[in-house]
């Protein structure tokens, strides 16, 4: 709405205003001080959240909060259950204001932060540094107009009513009133000052607000919308730089970041140029590979740019074309601690769907979960190999983004129970504890594309380009992740891990349906179904199993309507070997997978068709958690 003003030779009498609820800004001192009874850490801050000399600059003029004895009510704020919320947000309370007084022309109030998981991250925040910025909410009742400046009315708040403060992460625009659907505006009245600067026949210039002239419809500026948008664009960045702190160990120089209000680009630049300093210095190894891409970088990151800048070193138009790629690649070659074969694709490319990727439906529900990444992203190329493995669709567990060797705890053993006479004590037990490793091999495939397809940019081709790479990835850690012999260079597979259960070989080429059930007793017998177990077998053993009765004469077949087996998921790969058939707990299978990929293009093997062949490598391991609860049979 447009401002106008008038003017007018006498000041007019008291009048009315109709103000919203206002909101400044303050600052925040931490101060943990020890409970005197209970010796317990209490979570309290001290903070000044008001101040006499801030002179405030409003729509109807300049405003001053006095701070004189009368001048503000207290008794809600003061008075031990004025809420401390987050963003103003009234559903959203953190804690609440203990105590608040006004003195020496200054609010102060001690807050405590409350006891749940929401209530403790915005405390922890606030002790680290990273949320420092309080906006105190109130409601005007009175002001006196005091003088006149340059054209401006500088009003003095009279009667005002703090009644909460809120941790933001950016301050309330000073200059309006934070008016929500719902809430009451407060009519404030508006007095002159009866000696002084304010003679009665002043000329006095009164700003006000006028409609536009019709027919022409102002559209009213969302202000709330505009404010919800800026704490997200902050909060985004505040975020997005901590977490690559974090991640690099280098979380005091990403407090100041924020501080200083730089942006995400101006810290992963500081992060890449500190990257290699010495061990011993303030900053080390990444504990998290990927490189710091937003995640509009990493959709813009392309496959075939990269490719066509290896394929054809000489072509000065492909090299200048895949920069960002070549980048990126040695900005993970860095991190990684060692140089590609070809060129990396950073882990931080691999998480996030390209842009113009069609959503794919995820694997079985039991699908295991990245226990790594931050977020599921479906088509990136993470999700596309899930897709694509028999494995992970059966609940596999997939890690991704990994960095240097991972063990996993597993039980070993149990204690002993014991019955015990009166007064006896029991012998001494304990449960046994021992770990599976895993440790980066390297997985390798490999396809061939045409020279014409390469040179294409279409978004339709990358997204092909990407899936066809993700299926001959699978294929191969399929494979490793059932048949693994453990040596040269292979992980170890379900059937090569020790311990698995073997029933009694298989009578004949197609399995009775006893057979079929002595698999699932084999696991349970070991008291290893310990989650979602399903049978995975190939074509044609399926095949021999839909025309294999349970029992003569019943027309009940082995094979299940809805592809199932003795009432368990079956699922079907060619990737399993003839004859073959395993039963198990399939997240008991753990696939990881470190970094991103390493792409290399071969111009040359192909060349006289003018194919160029690509090499996408991946390090990866595979390792049974349990043993138990696989079990594994054919016809001997």
């Amino acid at each position: 709405m447009p401002k106008t003003t008038k003017t007018t030779k006498t000041t007019p009498a008291n009048r009315t205003i109709e103000t919203p609820n206002l909101y400044r800004s303050a600052e925040i001192v931490s101060v943990n001080r020890e409970d005197s009874e209970s010796g317990e850490i209490k979570r309290t801050f001290e903070l000044s959240f008001a101040s006499e000399a801030a002179e405030v600059e409003r729509y109807f003029g300049f405003e001053i909060l006095g701070h004189d004895p009368g001048e503000v009510r207290m008794d809600f704020l003061a008075g031990g259950s004025a809420p401390l919320l987050m963003d103003h947000d009234r559903l959203d309370q953190v804690g609440v204001i203990e105590s608040a007084s006004i003195g020496d022309g200054r609010g102060r109030a001690v807050v405590r932060f409350g006891k749940s998981v929401r209530a403790s991250e915005i405390a922890t925040d606030v002790e680290d540094g990273i949320r420092s910025n309080v906006s105190v909410g109130y409601r005007v009742h009175e002001m006196t107009l005091t003088e006149q400046r340059d054209g401006d009315s500088v009003y003095r708040v009279t009667d005002w009513e703090p009644f909460e403060i809120s941790v933001v992460s950016v301050p309330a625009d000073s200059s309006v009133g934070v008016a929500r659907d719902g809430e009451a505006k407060t009519i404030t009245k508006i007095k002159q000052k009866e000696s002084g600067t304010m003679p009665d026949n002043i000329e006095k210039t009164e700003e006000v607000r006028s409609a536009p002239a019709a027919p022409v419809a102002a559209k009213p500026v969302d202000l709330d919308a505009i404010r919800r948008e800026a704490r997200a664009d902050e909060t985004k960045r505040v975020t997005e730089v901590m977490a690559l702190g974090e991640a690099h160990r280098m979380t005091d120089a990403a407090t100041k970041f924020v501080n200083d209000g730089k942006s995400v680009s101006e810290f992963r630049e500081f992060v890449l140029d500190n990257l290699d300093k010495p061990e011993g210095s303030v900053f080390t190894a990444a504990a998290d590979p990927s490189i710091g891409l937003t995640d509009k970088e990493a959709r813009s990151f392309s496959f075939l740019k990269a490719m066509r800048a290896q394929a054809y070193p000489s072509d000065r138009g492909a090299q200048e074309a895949a920069a960002f790629e070549r980048e990126a690649s040695a900005a993970a070659a860095k991190i990684m601690g060692r140089d590609p074969q070809g060129i990396f694709v950073p882990v931080d490319v691999v998480r996030v769907a390209p842009e113009g990727a069609r959503d794919l439906t995820v694997g079985a529900p039991t699908g295991g979960g990245n226990l790594v990444a931050t977020e599921l992203q479906p088509g990136s190329f993470i999700e596309l190999l899930r897709n694509k493995m028999a494995l992970a669709g059966l609940g596999a567990t997939v890690l991704s983004g990994l960095n240097g060797d991972i063990a996993i705890p597993r039980q070993t053993g149990g204690a002993t129970g014991y019955w015990i006479a009166e007064n006896a004590a029991p012998s001494e037990s304990q449960q046994t504890v021992g770990q599976v490793t895993l440790t980066p091999k390297t997985v390798a495939a490999y396809t061939d594309y045409s020279r014409k397809l390469m040179m294409q940019s279409s978004i339709d081709v990358e997204n092909f380009v990407r899936a066809d790479l993700a299926t001959v990835l699978a294929l191969t850690l399929d494979y490793a992740g059932l048949y693994g012999s453990g040596s040269s260079g292979q992980p170890t597979g379900v059937l090569n891990t020790a311990g698995i259960g073997n029933p009694t070989d298989f009578a004949g080429a197609i399995p009775t349906y006893a057979e079929v059930v002595a698999m699932e007793t084999e696991v349970a017998t070991a008291n290893a179904d310990i989650g979602s177990t399903a049978y995975i077998c190939e074509a044609g053993l399926r095949g021999g199993l839909k025309t294999t009765e349970k029992a003569s004469g019943t027309a009940q077949f082995v094979w299940e309507q809805g592809n199932t087996l003795n009432g368990y998921p079956a699922v079907v790969s060619n990737q399993v070997v003839s004859g073959d058939l395993f039963f198990g707990v399939w997240s008991q299978l753990i696939m990881g997978m470190w970094g991103g990929l390493d792409l290399t293009a071969d111009p040359y093997t192909n060349s006289t068709t003018g194919a160029v062949r690509i090499v996408a490598m991946q390090s990866c391991d595979i390792a049974v958690r349990h043993a138990a609860a696989f079990a594994h049979n054919n016809d001997g």
